[in-house]
């Protein structure tokens, strides 16, 4: 693996979703907070490039909802400029280029240079919720992309579903992944799309 390009994918490990005092908590997240330090840490090492993905919402937001069903729709969390919209300490990204959602920019050229990408979104899917997720891939160009975060039966599923048209091998940290309840889990699909799950371990000792 050492030889092909490799892209870190670190979805939405935001305050709202991963401490127990946030707005959409994910039972259970928090305990991952060691393992998504040592990616974090370990991408730095290795010197690759970390996609950063981050729900960054405004009240109209179409996934949002004062009766949600969280299942399409959830009560308003990761609002734009707010804490709950933060990263956690532990995968914060050093000295990144964000893409808005809902900015146009003149070129995407930044991510040649930068190690750490954040691509805000305002739906589940990053591809479906930021017009430039399509293009900073192509940028990129990874052969294998890793991937980690929360939640793995909605935005999770949604980003592994968009890297395996795209990417050659999907890889997924089943150690450094966490659910949200009555969501069916999407592992069956991942095996029949080709997506690998994978141990942490396992991963540095391919790495």
């Amino acid at each position: 693996m050492s030889d092909t390009p490799v892209l870190f994918w670190n979805v939405d490990t935001q305050f709202d979703f991963v401490e127990p005092a946030g707005k959409l908590y994910v039972p259970g997240a928090e305990k991952l907070k060691t393992t998504w330090n040592v990616l974090t840490k370990l991408a730095a090492k290795k010197n690759y490039r970390v996609i950063n993905t981050a729900d960054f919402h405004y009240t109209n937001s179409a996934e949002l909802s004062d009766a949600p069903d969280f299942i399409s729709t959830f009560p308003e969390h990761c609002m734009a400029n707010t804490k709950g919209a933060e990263y956690v300490e532990e995968t914060e990204p050093a000295d990144p280029v964000t893409f808005d959602w809902d900015k146009v920019y003149l070129t995407l050229d930044e991510v040649k240079t930068k190690r750490n990408i954040v691509i805000r979104k305002d739906a589940f899917d990053v591809f479906a919720g930021n017009p430039h997720t399509e293009s900073i891939v192509e940028i990129l160009a990874p052969k294998v992309v890793v991937v980690y975060g929360v939640t793995t039966n909605v935005c999770v599923n949604d980003a592994v579903l968009g890297l395996a048209k795209r990417i050659e091998k999907v890889y997924v940290v089943e150690d450094a992944i966490k659910e949200l309840p009555n969501i069916p889990l999407p592992f069956e699909n991942w095996k029949k799309l080709g997506v690998e799950m994978i141990k942490f371990k396992e991963l540095q000792n391919m790495l």
